[in-house]
């Protein structure tokens, strides 16, 4: 049970925290509740759907899953709220899903060698 739920929270944590990063333009100091509401709002439609998407493709390549979790950030947060990033609004939604790719590929090659270690 906990190898099929631990998945999915990892990838709200990790689509969440993009969004939360990525909307203050990392600065962290100017993070109030609105932000986390926001972030909050993000990573459980992103994570739900990109778990799903991943557990139906039944993949474990590290690369397709930030892929699908970047873009499924990205989309999801273009229609959270709008962009403040730039001239364009989808610039920020943007910068949120490659933020989203980088934290799922990077966090899942440390969790690997994490739990290669403890073996």
């Amino acid at each position: 049970m906990k190898k099929k739920i631990a998945p999915f929270i990892e990838n709200i944590a990790e689509s969440g925290a993009a969004c939360l990063i990525t909307m203050v333009q990392g600065n962290i100091l100017l993070l109030g509740v609105s932000h986390w509401v926001i972030a909050s709002q993000t990573g459980l439609i992103a994570g739900t759907a990109s778990a799903a998407a991943i557990l139906l493709a039944k993949t474990e390549n590290r690369l397709i899953i930030a892929g699908v979790l970047g873009v499924t950030t990205g989309v999801v947060d273009y229609f959270v709220h709008p962009g403040m990033i730039g001239t364009a609004p989808v610039t920020e939604a943007i910068v949120t899903g490659l933020g989203g790719a980088i934290l799922s590929y990077a966090a899942g090659a440390l969790l690997i060698k994490f739990r290669k270690r403890s073996t």
